[in-house]
């Protein structure tokens, strides 16, 4: 007999034995049915005859439970509740979270710092992390180029076409408007100075130094860092990851080297088609607003090019590029369980990889000032 329902002295005793699991339930819910629609006043719980008890079990006695408390009754449990019981309470009301911010949070300057450290230990855990999957390409490129057949050269070829080529037209039209404006906001204000001339300076520098690659940079990290986090994070929920491990191959080696290297080559090849396009509309605007002819144009722009001014903009590609392909594909190598999760790694994926090339550029920013670049 699974339990045994008996009368003493006005309350109800229900002494569960045997086995509760999925092999029993269907003989279980029935009885346990019957007992809930019986069910009134008090019943005490005797649980220590359980022999076993898997999740398929406590469920039904956390829906009898349930059930005689809706009615009316109370349920005592002699002995102690059993664990499993408690954890479905906690996985259906999210007790711990309650419980955490009632009475293991701490107010005031307590709860400030409760909070920091957590923020702490987190940013602490994406920083290893970040830290790992850096050695795991470190060492895959290490193994790559001692074998050029490892380095898979048809898909780092594929995956230029697809992060530089097709977004060419995207990155030159940018480009071209940002200068435009930045053309534009400039004569406005040195206008009233009689220095329209300078606009020719300002918007050289500008694109060359700054605007050309970091534009570029946070285009390719919205299109292409969120393509590789979407695409390896696809593959790990159909478990095709899974499936290269179990033929001996490297994911990393596979999926993740060839993207990076890939946008390595991409994007310093699309800076200097941005940088042309920038100077290009810089050009337009300044024939357009302040009547500086063409040939007036590429002559002022020559002179305010200094002998790093270009290549500035262009030693900071390559590690925006890294940057950017370490992000998506970390993200997406994380993914797990569910296309929520995918969806919630890809945008995180967009917006590290900005913040960290943002970064980087202030970085660079403060390195050639000290270097006098």
């Amino acid at each position: 007999m699974p339990f045994e329902v008996k009368d003493e002295g006005g309350r109800r005793r229900l002494r569960l034995d045997g086995r509760w699991t999925v092999a029993e339930a269907a003989v279980l819910e029935h009885r346990l049915r019957e007992t809930a629609r019986r069910g009134r006043g008090e019943l005490v719980v005797d649980a220590s005859g359980i022999e076993a008890m898997d999740l398929t079990g406590a469920w039904l006695l956390h829906s009898l439970e349930r059930q005689l408390r809706e009615s009316g009754g109370r349920v005592e449990w002699m002995g102690g509740r059993p664990d499993k019981l408690e954890f479905i309470d906690r996985t259906e009301t999210g007790k711990d979270k309650d419980q955490r911010s009632a009475s293991g949070s701490p107010e005031g300057i307590g709860g400030v710092l409760d909070k920091l450290g957590h923020i702490a230990l987190h940013l602490r855990g994406g920083a290893l992390d970040f830290l790992d999957f850096i050695g795991e390409v470190t060492a895959g490129y290490g193994r790559s180029f001692r074998s050029l057949k490892r380095l898979r050269l048809p898909s780092v070829v594929r995956h230029v076409y697809e992060t530089g080529i097709t977004a060419v037209p995207i990155v030159s039209l940018i480009a071209f408007l940002i200068a435009v404006i930045v053309a534009y906001i400039g004569a406005q204000q040195l206008r009233r100075f009689g220095g329209e001339i300078f606009v020719v300076d300002l918007v050289t520098v500008a694109v060359l130094r700054e605007l050309g690659v970091l534009l570029t940079a946070i285009i390719v990290a919205g299109r292409s860092g969120s393509a590789f986090a979407a695409e390896i994070g696809a593959m790990k929920l159909n478990d095709e990851v899974d499936a290269l491990r179990a033929m001996g191959m490297d994911p990393v080696e596979v999926l993740v080297l060839p993207r990076i290297f890939g946008l390595v080559i991409a994007l310093p090849a699309l800076t200097v088609i941005a940088d042309a396009m920038g100077l290009a509309g810089g050009a337009l605007l300044s024939w357009y607003l302040v009547d500086i002819p063409p040939n007036q144009y590429i002559e002022r722009m020559q002179g305010a090019i200094g002998d790093m001014t270009f290549w500035v903009g262009i030693i900071k590609a390559p590690v925006f590029a890294i940057l950017i392909a370490l992000v998506g594909t970390l993200r997406g190598m994380q993914v797990r369980t569910s296309s929520r999760e995918l969806g919630r790694l890809t945008t995180v994926a967009v917006v590290q990889s900005i913040f960290l090339v943002i970064l980087a550029d202030a970085v660079f920013a403060v390195l050639f000032m000290e270097l006098d670049i």
